[in-house]
């Protein structure tokens, strides 16, 4: 009885004595597999000098590992020139991302493949200032858990596809800089209350403002440098919380007159439209604003970022007057 006892607390002991598997078997072998598939994809990248595979794969450069599961959470690929070729299928075999990123990759070619749509945990995708080319695919509405959604200076083109509303859990999104065509989907009126950020500038987009904007509450807004059209009024109002709007280069044509200014409100931009009417009140609070190149008419307020701002936030109007520009007749 003696013996059986001093060998179970031996076994004990030896039992207890042993490191957790989080800190002996830190990288697990599958996403291990993964990640040297993708690199032997990207040809070896001198990026990827760190993946050894006699190495834990959690201790490599570019990938993260959650501290309780060990497996792969990030995968930000950043500022690398020798990366070339299209995004791997086998980024879509890393079950666990929740973020993944691809950016400042000038040789990142092809298309977003749909491997993609395996990372039912990805939150946030970016994958900017590339060469990724082809539409923005409609398979990404199959990624529910996505906040944020960012594919902006690349060279996608086609239209943006009405699918991405259903992106329900969205609080930001980026597709400027590409070549997108088309206008806003009417399917946009219905997105999620919680997207707060939007920028869809520097593209060719055209047609009006989904109707439903009128009820969102977006903090961010760039829709600059596109042939945008119609009413965009209904974007402020005083119970509204933006604080930063770019509507300008674009063919919007609306009465400013008319427009409550938000309190939350700071940046202004509306330059090259068609907007008429005059400076409505409420824009003093603002830390920048330029209405120029539109069909204002009136005498321009006095004090706040009127003081701070120079003629050419207002000039180029059809009878704009005062200071910084010239005195009313």
């Amino acid at each position: 009885m003696r013996s059986l006892s001093l060998l179970t607390t031996l076994s004990l002991l030896t039992i207890l004595s042993l490191p957790p598997p989080s800190e002996s078997v830190r990288c697990h072998p599958q996403d291990k597999k993964v990640l040297l598939k993708i690199k032997q994809a990207f040809n070896n990248s001198y990026d990827f000098s760190s993946w050894n595979p006699d190495t834990d794969c959690c201790t490599w450069y570019i990938v993260k590992c959650d501290r309780l599961t060990n497996r792969i959470t990030r995968f930000n690929l950043i500022t690398a020139d020798d990366v070339a070729g299209p995004i791997p299928a086998a980024i879509g075999d890393l079950p666990h991302l929740e973020s993944l990123t691809f950016h400042k990759l000038p040789n990142l070619i092809g298309t977003i493949p749909p491997a993609i749509t395996k990372l039912a945990n990805l939150r946030t995708l970016t994958i900017t200032w590339t060469n990724v080319t082809g539409p923005i695919p409609p398979f990404l509405s199959q990624l529910k858990n996505l906040t944020g959604l960012y594919l902006s200076f690349n060279n996608l083109t086609g239209s943006i596809p009405p699918s991405l509303a259903q992106l329900r859990q969205l609080t930001g999104l980026s597709l400027d800089r590409n070549r997108l065509t088309g206008s806003i989907p009417d399917a946009f009126g219905d997105i999620p209350a919680s997207l707060m950020y939007v920028d869809l500038s520097h593209n060719q987009l055209s047609g009006g403002i989904p109707r439903g904007w009128g009820g969102f509450n977006f903090t961010t807004l760039q829709l600059e440098r596109n042939r945008l059209e119609g009413d965009a009024s209904g974007l402020f109002g005083r119970g509204k919380s933006i604080e930063n709007a770019d509507l300008s280069r674009n063919l919007f044509k609306f009465d400013l007159s008319r427009v409550e200014i938000p309190q939350s409100l700071r940046y202004l931009d509306m330059n090259h439209n068609k907007i008429f009417g005059s400076l409505p009140a409420g824009l003093e609070p603002l830390t920048f604003v330029n209405v120029s190149y539109n069909r204002l008419c009136g005498r321009i307020p006095s004090g706040g970022v009127f003081q701070e701002m120079d003629y050419s936030s207002f000039f180029h109007n059809k009878c704009l007057c005062g200071p910084p520009l010239p005195e009313c007749k």
